[in-house]
């Protein structure tokens, strides 16, 4: 079983920064992928970013020159650094990490973006 925990959210203003965390525990070896989605009111759940084990990382366009993911703490923390903030970032961020071709989900962190 593999645990994911996010810390980190809360409310900004547009244009500021965040950073989410999200720490793995339980059976990590066997963890590759890691990463974040988020899910707006009364929309899909989407992918913002993620990272390999070795560090190659994936961005969805819409958030591409202002957010950057990256792991650390032997590859068990998973980072999320938000900057330019707009409006529409405002969702439920959810961590991922697949153990093997496994999902799991963390509970999420709320991200509210104010004008």
């Amino acid at each position: 079983q593999v645990q994911l925990v996010e810390s980190g959210g809360g409310l900004v203003q547009a244009g500021g920064s965040l950073r989410l965390s999200c720490a793995a525990s339980g059976t990590i070896a066997g963890i590759n992928v890691m990463g974040w989605y988020r899910q707006a009111p009364g929309k899909q759940r989407e992918l913002v970013a993620t990272i390999t084990r070795g560090g190659a990382t994936n961005y969805a366009d819409s958030v591409k020159g202002r957010v950057i993911i990256s792991r650390a703490n032997a590859k068990t923390t998973v980072y999320l650094q938000m900057s330019m903030l707009k409006l529409e970032a405002t969702a439920v961020y959810y961590c991922n990490a697949y153990y093997g071709i496994e999902p799991h989900w963390g509970q999420g962190t709320q991200v509210t973006v104010s004008s």
